[in-house]
């Protein structure tokens, strides 16, 4: 027995926010060529922020919305995903800072908060190495939604800080969220703890602000096409791949700060990933690529924050 389709409301097709430019208020609509230009210390003409992540991924993940990027996969107990994950934090962590300091480059590291009460000497590590420390979540298994209330994440966001300025006794002005997932409440929950930045949104090559009901939080750029994660496990390229296209990535974003001001190259490392023997020399390879050009300026998340926020307010 065929059902027939309902009719269409009246109001289907009006919509009040079309208009000229966006359809949201959440940010100003801006192209980037037509920006004031942006200069960094010393003349540089490139912002090197290198962002390593420290997860932790619980053995029995409820997976809920979904699986987040390094999830379980196999039946419960999954060690084989859970110990390679941990490898990262064991092992391949201290791969990328051996790597970082032969050139001297600071990183901001996205900290989950269970990774601090787990690996308390990790975090002791960065601070002595001088890494700004970035909030990343409860874990990889607390992953901010629309089906979250706005008080359940509040919660998770106020533990989350509470854990990791402990920890780290550093002011921590940076959020990632576990998989970038936000709910629509989330910038105005991140502004309204103190947060200063945040690096859920990929959508472009500079910082922009963004509108909350508390103040304004800056976007940072932190895109997921030239990560470790998605070109070496999500898209099975090869190392030398790997290389390349931080390589190219680079070489664009120098070209054009010659003429349109600096520009942010961001490299986003998962040391479970880029951390294996094998692997390690790709990332060694670009940063030198990267630390041989002149004007090039290694600097954390909170630095190069306070070095544009001046220039365009």
């Amino acid at each position: 027995m065929s059902v027939a389709p309902k009719a269409l409301p009246d109001d289907y097709l009006e919509y009040p926010l079309r208009r000229y430019g966006m359809d949201h208020e959440r940010y100003e609509w801006s192209m980037l060529p037509q920006r004031k230009h942006v200069t960094w210390p010393n003349s540089a003409r490139v912002a090197l922020w290198v962002v390593p992540a420290l997860e932790w991924f619980p053995l029995n993940m409820a997976g809920v919305p979904f699986k987040p990027p390094g999830a379980m996969q196999t039946a419960y107990p999954d060690f084989r995903h859970y110990t390679l994950r941990d490898y990262g934090n064991r092992v391949g962590i201290y791969r990328i800072m051996k790597a970082l300091q032969k050139h001297g480059i600071p990183a901001t590291v996205a900290v989950n908060a269970a990774v601090a009460v787990r690996y308390p000497s990790l975090l002791e590590q960065c601070n002595k190495l001088g890494w700004e420390i970035m909030a990343n979540g409860l874990d990889m298994d607390h992953l901010h939604h629309g089906g979250l209330s706005a008080e359940e994440e509040k919660k998770w966001v106020d533990q989350t800080l509470s854990i990791l300025r402990k920890a780290s006794g550093q002011p921590v002005r940076g959020w990632l969220s576990p998989a970038k997932s936000e709910s629509f409440n989330t910038p105005d929950i991140l502004a309204a703890a103190g947060l200063d930045y945040v690096c859920d949104w990929v959508n472009d090559d500079m910082p922009y602000p963004m509108h909350t009901s508390s103040k304004d939080l800056v976007a940072m750029p932190h895109p997921i096409d030239i990560d470790d994660y998605t070109i070496l496990v999500n898209n099975h390229h090869t190392e030398n791949d790997f290389r390349d296209q931080l390589i190219d990535h680079f070489d664009v974003l120098y070209k054009e700060s010659a003429t349109e001001g600096g520009r942010i190259m961001p490299i986003s490392l998962h040391p479970w990933v880029i951390g294996q023997p094998y692997r390690i020399k790709a990332l060694e390879d670009a940063l030198a690529h990267i630390m041989s050009h002149k004007g090039v300026w290694a600097a954390t998340g909170s630095q190069i924050l306070d070095a544009w926020q001046p220039q365009v307010a």
